[in-house]
């Protein structure tokens, strides 16, 4: 049994899933309070089952939901002693698009700018590396036509073209992405720096 779950977005998203199909599910769109939402909502997931696997989305998105979701999966991992892997938060978004060919998924950054990536939904692949770019450079670099996320908005507009849908990611679709994009060190992936920052020692 496998518990999904990623909270890189507005959205707490988990899932379960039992031999490849996903038994249950629960989406929530809660801006913040991440940290209060996601364990009960696991709990409520799996009355009493215990996962032998967890994936753990890892970002790019929200600094603070990347961490909560990481600390709790580690913790959870420990306690179970189960897998711990981690998947591209901005894949996962991208895969829930129900569409063909390549989509891009842009979610708002700090300082204005973009988390933006492209993936090929034939194959659910990466077709461009992570991106963290102003809107105007996202615009000049993106050439799908259908951009999902909390950012397509601001990338369709700057570009002058194209399809914006507004989405989050779903725990659902964690087992739509390869491998490749769902056995990732289960450690956060910012794409920028952070703007808070240990200050140094005298």
């Amino acid at each position: 049994m496998l518990l999904a779950f990623d909270t890189s977005s507005a959205a707490c998203t988990a899932a379960l899933f039992d031999g490849g199909a996903c038994i249950a599910h629960r989406n929530e769109l809660i801006g913040r309070g991440h940290d209060e939402r996601l364990v009960p909502m696991i709990d409520e997931l799996l009355r009493g089952q215990r996962p032998s696997a967890i994936l753990v989305g890892v970002g790019p998105g929200s600094f603070t939901g990347i961490r909560v979701a990481i600390a709790a999966a580690h913790g959870l991992a420990i306690g179970w002693g189960a897998e711990l892997k981690g998947m591209s938060s901005l894949a996962l978004l991208a895969a829930g698009a129900d569409a063909a060919g390549d989509v891009a998924a842009a979610v708002i950054g700090g300082h204005g700018e973009l988390f933006v990536q492209q993936v090929n939904r034939n194959a659910i692949e990466a077709s461009e590396p992570v991106r963290n770019l102003s809107p105007q450079d996202a615009a000049s670099l993106v050439t799908a036509k259908l951009v999902v996320g909390s950012g397509a908005r601001q990338l369709v507009d700057a570009r002058g073209s194209g399809e914006a849908r507004e989405a989050y990611p779903s725990a659902a679709d964690a087992l739509k992405l390869p491998e490749s994009l769902r056995s990732l060190p289960a450690r956060p992936v910012y794409a920028r720096s952070p703007d808070a920052r240990a200050k140094e020692a005298a």
